[in-house]
């Protein structure tokens, strides 16, 4: 193997995929973006051919095929937040998914009850 393409290979990982390619080289979703702690559902719509989507849009699909927060997904499949926010903007363009659940306010700040539960998790840390 010549000293170039080992860059590309982790042993123990196989191939490395940048994030760009993941996503067309898209950094943000097309329309209204997703919070870190939005909860995101399958609408129950069939693919079909209206979305030619890749492997990772396929993944995504079928992890939420129940309720699940954005960032779990994330963690879930090992892809960067911007990449999940991107492949979600796509599946909630064609229908496929919808946000079922938003925990953070109109005003984009926490409210009282959130910042006292996390405030009382530090303190129990």
């Amino acid at each position: 193997m010549n000293p170039s393409a080992e860059r590309w290979l982790d042993r123990e990982a196989g191939p490395l995929v940048r994030p760009y390619a993941r996503t067309r080289g898209r950094t943000r979703p097309a329309g209204a973006g997703f919070d870190l702690i939005a909860v995101v559902a399958a609408t129950g719509a069939q693919p079909g051919d209206r979305l030619r989507y890749s492997p990772d849009h396929a993944r995504i699909l079928r992890g939420c095929a129940r309720p699940v927060a954005v960032v779990d997904l994330a963690s879930e499949f090992g892809l960067p937040l911007g990449v999940v926010r991107v492949l979600l903007g796509d599946l909630r363009d064609e229908g496929l998914i919808a946000v079922v659940d938003s925990a953070a306010p109109a005003g984009g700040r926490p409210g009282r009850g959130v910042l006292r539960e996390v405030l009382n998790g530090l303190r129990a840390l």
